[in-house]
């Protein structure tokens, strides 16, 4: 069953529906292909274009019975079209059908998420112009480092959200690809010169040396990507339910009107969006991995890759279109708070500025591990009293010995910290 939370298209795109409509359109162009080299006749072509449909329940019916699905969906097909059916499906085995309308069925799952990338991307560029400029906190470890912008951040994730989409669109041509070289690739039944127009008419490029099946390194390839795509969703929303903690509170998921955090205090308001899409990620990972698993085939093809792509190919997508569209929106409606990033760039009494004094002990001509040792000896007497910082080094007499308290002070400026933002910007959006 398709989740609710799907998008339309992307659901339609794996309708039982739509899966056999991409099966008979595969047939029919073998069949308009083989009318060409003569093999079929044009008046029968004609009439297996004007006669051939399906209908679903009869092919569950027929399925029960015969136990394949191709057989079921041929049948059904026969039945509507009468003796010229004899024609349909010559020369080809079920996986030739298959392989290729799964490819044009993955093809357009990628053309979706493709455009929720993009989208993203747009989002991204908005809200880190927005947030160029807004200063706040930089954390390694979970600890205040130094100085960064929030723009900054988005920035890191607009670069990462494009190395993304660059992957997206080489996967979709990786999979885009299809086989009608018969049951163990060799063309014995069929030409070549059919599976060339096929796949010319249905945007794909023949498996250059196939089995019964294509190649299962594409499509892990392709769910690889999706669980890269995830985990990059998920170190975004990481992120935001961390600065969303009630200790940090520098940025938070849009609340609305209405919506309740908790069921037993009525004061929360839990970062549940996030929450949803780092849960997620681990889902699609492990797709990942069942992909990995469908590459080793034995000989010319077994079917236990069959079972696993029926799950994880419309769930993968389903799943990774809609992480991508919440995401989305989160970024377009998350809250900054630009006076709690100030408040909490205060919180370690100027600790946060410690290179900037270990470096300007370095230019006076000590030795960098003599410089350390003074400023770490000051840093470790803020941690333990609480005072501020440029005070304790402003009374350590090794260090006044070097610097002046006009050098001191100068050390203290978030200015340097912020100098080459436009730099950065300038390299990741031109």
């Amino acid at each position: 069953m398709i989740p609710r939370y799907t998008r339309e298209e992307m659901a339609r795109i794996w309708s039982d529906e739509n899966k056999f409509a991409t099966w008979l359109k595969v047939e029919l162009l073998v069949c308009e292909a083989l009318a060409k080299r003569g093999k079929i006749p044009e008046a029968a072509l004609k009439r297996i274009k004007k006669r051939a449909k399906f209908d679903l329940k009869r092919i569950e019916e027929i399925e029960k019975e015969v136990k394949h699905d191709v057989i079921a969906f041929l049948t059904s097909v026969a039945e509507n079209v009468g003796p010229d059916s004899r024609y349909i499906h010559m020369g080809l085995t079920s996986s030739d059908v298959i392989d290729t309308a799964f490819a044009v069925l993955l093809k357009d799952a990628a053309e979706l998420i493709i455009k929720d990338l993009k989208e993203l991307l747009r989002v991204l560029k908005k809200r880190a112009l927005e947030h160029k400029d807004t200063v706040m906190i930089g954390r390694s470890h979970g600890v205040h480092a130094e100085p960064t912008t929030m723009g900054l951040k988005f920035a890191v994730y607009y670069e990462e959200m494009r190395r993304n989409l660059e992957r997206m669109e080489r996967a979709k041509e990786v999979v885009s690809c299809g086989k009608l070289s018969g049951a163990v690739g060799t063309f014995s039944n069929i030409e070549p010169w059919v599976e060339r127009y096929v796949m010319r008419k249905l945007g794909l490029k023949p498996e250059p040396a196939a089995t019964q099946v294509v190649q299962r390194d594409r499509h892990a390839e392709f769910f690889l990507t999706l669980s890269i795509i995830a985990s990059s969703v998920e170190k975004i929303a990481v992120e935001i339910r961390h600065l969303q903690r009630t200790e940090v509170l520098e940025a938070e998921e849009p609340f609305t009107t209405g919506q309740k955090g908790s069921s037993a205090m009525p004061h929360k308001r839990n970062p549940i969006l996030t929450e949803n899409l780092t849960g997620l990620s681990r889902l699609v990972r492990g797709y990942a991995v069942s992909s990995l698993e469908n590459i080793a085939l034995w000989h010319e093809r077994d079917i236990s890759h069959s079972s696993v792509e029926r799950v994880i190919a419309p769930d993968a997508t389903i799943v990774v279109d809609f992480m991508l569209k919440r995401l989305t929106g989160v970024l377009k409606g998350l809250v900054v708070y630009p006076e709690r990033m100030k408040r909490n760039l205060g919180l370690l009494k100027g600790l946060i500025f410690s290179q900037k004094v270990l470096l300007k002990l370095v230019e006076k001509g000590i030795t960098r591990e003599e410089a350390y040792r003074l400023v770490q000896r000051c840093a470790m007497k803020v941690w333990k009293e609480e005072v501020e910082f440029k005070d304790v080094l402003k009374k350590d007499k090794e260090v006044t010995e070097l610097l002046s308290p006009q050098e001191i002070d100068s050390c203290f400026s978030l200015k340097p910290y912020l100098k080459h933002v436009n730099y950065i910007f300038k390299r990741v959006f031109g």
